[in-house]
């Protein structure tokens, strides 16, 4: 039996699609062939905080409702929070690093980065997280792929970017890694490093298949960064952050919302089970928005740019 699986036809997607289809050979003995579908963000340039939610899986996610593919492979940190009714996430496999990165020229960490280097991001959270560093440094959005990226500090065009271990790691490309950026610097986004395997609900056999790729600490994981983010998405507009870490069945929570200029900051965290992950982070956004969250973005002028721990974001 062949299986379609739908995927995005950038490197860093396809080269996680394959580690995917070849987990379901493994595991089932089906063969996988990869399906290349061209999503409305592929074929943007704009900025990702202006190219609306799931604008990533929309395309995907047609294709699986068409069932011109029969699962798909998203970043987690694309979804939407809203479930769709037809759809489900079948399998969670287990988390690669979910740590943000910098590259920089020179080999330099971002203590040794000299005042006004100009760093590429185009996430606001990671923007946020590096001006409350004070170091002086300049950010400047950028978009694409992470080879674009990288040959945009390669060519000296920019002094270092930030993006995520994941990508790195599963493109073979962790050496050139200046440094690992610890989560009490740069909190990553929810569901960062982490993979979703969906499929039509009603495909009852291939649910039971993908199953065995599931990974229950990092669905658990991911469930309770996704339960903050879906509940701070209804209340504030401020970049988001959030991180759970799983110890003997525990979850530890973290969460942070952050006003743009990094200058103002709410840090708070929860612990709860596994069996409460969603509910953990529920609680955890409402213990922020209760602290002010919603308001930091005020101290930005009013700004309402979506965040990037809202879908769009590539790894």
């Amino acid at each position: 039996m062949k299986l379609r699986l739908g995927t995005r036809g950038s490197a860093l997607a396809l080269a996680q699609s394959q580690m995917v289809a070849d987990a379901v050979t493994a595991a089932t003995g089906h063969t996988v062939e990869l399906v290349e579908i061209v999503t409305p963000g592929d074929r943007s340039a704009a900025p990702v905080q202006r190219l609306g939610v799931g604008v990533f899986v929309s395309a995907l996610r047609d294709a699986l409702q068409a069932k011109e593919i029969d699962f798909a492979v998203h970043s987690y940190k694309d979804l939407p929070t809203a479930p769709v009714d037809d759809l489900i996430i079948a399998a969670v496999p287990e988390r690669a690093d979910p740590r943000d990165v910098l590259v920089a020229r020179d080999g330099l960490t971002l203590a040794e980065l000299p005042p006004s280097s100009l760093v590429g991001t185009g996430a606001l959270r990671r923007i946020a997280q590096l001006q409350a560093l004070g170091l002086g440094l300049r950010t400047t959005p950028i978009r694409g792929n992470v080879d674009s990226r990288l040959r945009r500090v390669a060519s000296g065009e920019l002094d270092a970017i930030v993006l995520a271990k994941a990508g790195l790691d599963r493109l073979g490309r962790s050496a050139e890694a200046t440094e690992a950026l610890d989560p009490m610097l740069m909190l990553p986004a929810p569901a960062q490093g982490a993979l979703a395997v969906e499929c039509r609900a009603d495909d009852t056999d291939l649910v039971a298949a993908l199953s065995a790729l599931d990974h229950p600490a990092t669905r658990a994981a991911v469930a309770a960064e996704r339960g903050l983010l879906a509940q701070l998405e209804a209340g504030c507009s401020a970049p988001i952050a959030g991180l759970a870490e799983i110890s003997e069945e525990e979850i530890y929570l973290r969460g942070a919302v952050f006003s743009e200029d990094g200058r103002h900051a709410i840090r708070l965290s929860r612990t709860g089970t596994f069996a409460d992950a969603e509910q953990i982070g529920r609680l955890l956004a409402a213990d922020l928005l209760a602290a002010g969250a919603d308001r930091l973005f005020a101290f930005d002028g009013g700004k309402t740019d979506e965040n990037d721990a809202v879908p769009g974001s590539a790894q």
